[in-house]
């Protein structure tokens, strides 16, 4: 395992971890708001990922140990850019993009115009930044707050900027990314971005494509937490079948 030290075209500072087992393919994992890759949950994906791809897990900017400060999706593609361009330069037959929330949205809109990535899974992925739910009473925000106890929180956190710089919405460039295969990934309970935001984003997507509702999970990385092989299995036959 390697620490890397990356530049965006906008001279920040990303910081990320190569897992090079010695595969021939790829997978960058890109974390959501209030995450980091030295967080425990998504050490542990990272993992479980490394048994079968080289992963390169990275913190946006405003997370981490990166510079700056986030931007809610309006300029973290440069950091996305910067990995992307470090993996592929590395020699990878084909490179596969697993991102979470917020992450999963910068994802796909750095895969609609990045040719470079060859398969993407969206995990609890928003179509529109403004049309997050927030829906609090929802049993399901327990399991994510507890997440944000102990040493499962170790890592966390955020640097944030104000939200109100213009952004690109997913549902607006979900079908660029076409011929190139997406896979959408919600949990039924989720209380932060409903599933019917995966669902708004898969009718708008073209072939190939993929929709699955996982029954009884919340928010992204907590469905992991909470059923990691039911999680993880779509996820590994996805790249086994795309990537």
């Amino acid at each position: 395992m390697r620490n890397l030290t990356l530049k965006t075209k906008d001279h920040h500072r990303i910081e990320a971890v190569h897992h090079e087992q010695g595969f021939k393919k790829a997978v960058i994992l890109a974390h959501g708001f209030f995450n980091a890759k030295d967080a425990y949950l998504f050490r542990e994906i990272a993992k479980a990922l490394a048994l079968h791809y080289d992963v390169i897990a990275f913190d946006f900017r405003g997370h981490g140990k990166s510079s700056g400060l986030f931007t809610w999706t309006s300029k973290e593609c440069a950091d996305l850019q910067a990995v992307i361009a470090y993996v592929k330069d590395h020699g990878y037959e084909s490179i596969g993009l697993m991102g979470f929330s917020l992450g999963a949205a910068i994802s796909l809109i750095e895969a609609a115009q990045n040719l470079d990535v060859k398969t993407v899974i969206a995990v609890s992925a928003p179509y529109d930044f403004w049309k997050i739910d927030y829906h609090f009473w929802k049993p399901a925000m327990l399991d994510d707050l507890k997440l944000n106890l102990g040493f499962k929180a170790k890592g966390k956190g955020v640097r944030p900027s104000h939200p109100w710089e213009s952004k690109i919405a997913p549902i607006d460039i979900v079908d660029r990314i076409s011929p190139r295969p997406i896979l959408f990934l919600h949990g039924a309970e989720d209380w932060l971005i409903n599933a019917r935001h995966s669902r708004k984003l898969y009718h708008k997507a073209k072939e190939p494509k993929k929709l699955i509702i996982l029954k009884k999970l919340g928010h992204a990385e907590t469905m992991f937490d909470q059923q990691p092989h039911q999680f993880m299995e779509p996820c590994l036959e996805w790249f086994a079948n795309t990537l």
